[in-house]
């Protein structure tokens, strides 16, 4: 094994394309992060996940924050307030009748525009988009894009000059000696991080979200342009497309603390 870094800060996202939360420990078992993904919104009319993929008809979800804790997911809007009538008020406040879903049903599928379409056109612009069946790397029942984990280094963040939670990862993985996008050599690869063991199996294929506003962040269309410039990889099953991080499954979990030191072997 080979000592890369240390993890430099984790997160959680109880609900699809809202802000998460930041975490100090965060719960591995092989379905994913406990409490990662857990609801998503459906539209009533398509019965497709609700994701800010589609930025047209979903980037507001992306000024809300979600947060769990004992008393379950409390959803908070860019004012501040809790949102109470979770159906309701999403659905006045995106233009389009949702309903917050625990379960994901079978098949369940996404809106995902090509972000270099999007970038062109903008975010408003009715442009073609791809319908995609998510979680076809995990066997977890959430509702993560494709597998139960989502890994990012910052040397990768370092070289885009982008904030981390535009690409919504569960662990930052701090390599201050490192190379960017050296996750794409981690696929097939053992990653111990403090008590857990993880495999890379994917590089993380970005859509247009980390261009968006992210609660006060403002649009950044470099977090994606620079990748699109610098890192078009192969991805086995979906073709050539810009990357930043690594998707992982769980091969031995447990608990991950800010600050463990990871290794790659």
């Amino acid at each position: 094994m080979t000592a890369i870094g240390s993890v430099a800060a984790l997160y959680r996202y109880p609900v699809k394309s809202m802000l998460g939360e930041a975490r100090e420990v965060l719960v591995l078992a092989a379905g994913g992060v406990e409490g990662d993904r857990a609801l998503a919104l459906l539209d009533v009319e398509t019965g497709r996940v609700a994701t800010a993929k589609h930025p047209r008809l979903w980037r507001r979800l992306l000024q809300f924050s979600a947060t769990l804790d004992g008393a379950g997911v409390h959803i908070t809007g860019a004012d501040g307030r809790t949102v109470q009538d979770v159906d309701g008020e999403l659905s006045a406040a995106l233009g389009r009748e949702v309903h917050l879903a625990g379960v994901r049903p079978p098949g369940a599928e996404v809106e995902r525009p090509d972000p270099e379409d999007v970038l062109a056109h903008g975010v408003d612009a009715d442009v073609p988009f791809a319908t995609l069946e998510i979680a076809q790397g995990s066997t977890g029942t959430t509702f993560v894009d494709y597998a139960p984990v989502h890994l990012i280094t910052t040397a990768t963040l370092d070289r885009i000059g982008a904030e981390a939670v535009r690409y919504r990862p569960n662990l930052v993985i701090a390599t201050p000696d490192g190379v960017p996008y050296a996750e794409n050599d981690w696929v097939g690869r053992e990653i111990v991080v403090g008590e857990v063991r993880l495999r890379g199996i994917l590089p993380t294929p970005r859509c247009s979200v980390p261009t968006l506003e992210h609660g006060p962040l403002p649009r950044a269309a470099h977090a994606v342009r620079t990748v699109l410039a610098e890192n078009r990889v192969d991805v086995e099953g979906f073709g050539v497309l810009p990357c930043a991080g690594v998707y992982a499954e769980v091969v031995s979990g447990g608990t991950v603390r800010a600050g463990d030191a990871v290794t790659i072997g």
